[in-house]
């Protein structure tokens, strides 16, 4: 994987967009930071911007700069945390700090810290969370391995790591942070 890691920094750095796995299916992730790479995501998606994205990390320090966690009780707070490291995403407050193209129309940002070792070792090579949307056309089923991301995109990506999902059968989890809802 060290192989793989090496290369898939070297992409994101350089503004590309990565597959990698999650914890139930690929994933397709870039920098945040980089506006024109998101848009490049976005684009291969096929996905409306307006929908916002998920950011993920294998800490929350990572995710910090992009909530405003003075919106979160201490005990919304404390079962947020209590579900990670793991497949639960939390829509959250964003900070002043989270870009409009993460967000989209919204005033939250989906995050989510993972126990995945890929997910894990990216977000500390990089030092950055990364986006997290599924490995497929908006509508179409995400792609289940490497050679199903190859095919639905063909040599777009800068970057596929080839590696063992995490073993869950269903995409993460999806809640409200502030009413604490299921959405997914």
């Amino acid at each position: 994987m060290k192989l793989f890691n090496d290369v898939a920094i070297t992409a994101l750095k350089h503004g590309a967009v990565i597959a990698y796995p999650t914890e139930a299916v690929y994933g397709l992730g870039c920098d945040p930071t980089n506006e024109s790479a998101v848009q490049s995501l976005l684009e291969l998606k096929q996905r409306d911007p307006a929908k916002g994205l998920i950011l993920v990390a294998g800490d929350f320090k990572f995710l910090a700069k992009y909530v405003d966690l003075t919106l979160v009780s201490n005990t919304q707070w404390q079962q947020i945390q209590r579900s990670w490291p793991g497949p639960v995403t939390w829509i959250l407050p964003k900070s002043e700090n989270c870009p409009p193209w993460l967000s989209g129309q919204y005033n939250s940002i989906a995050v989510r810290v993972s126990a995945h070792p890929v997910i894990i070792a990216l977000s500390e090579s990089l030092g950055l969370p990364i986006v997290s949307t599924s490995a497929n056309v908006s509508g179409l089923p995400p792609a289940m391995c490497a050679k199903q991301v190859n095919l639905n995109f063909k040599h777009q990506l800068g970057c596929v790591i080839d590696a063992p999902l995490g073993g869950n059968d269903q995409p993460s989890k999806i809640f409200d942070g502030i009413s604490g809802q299921q959405i997914r």
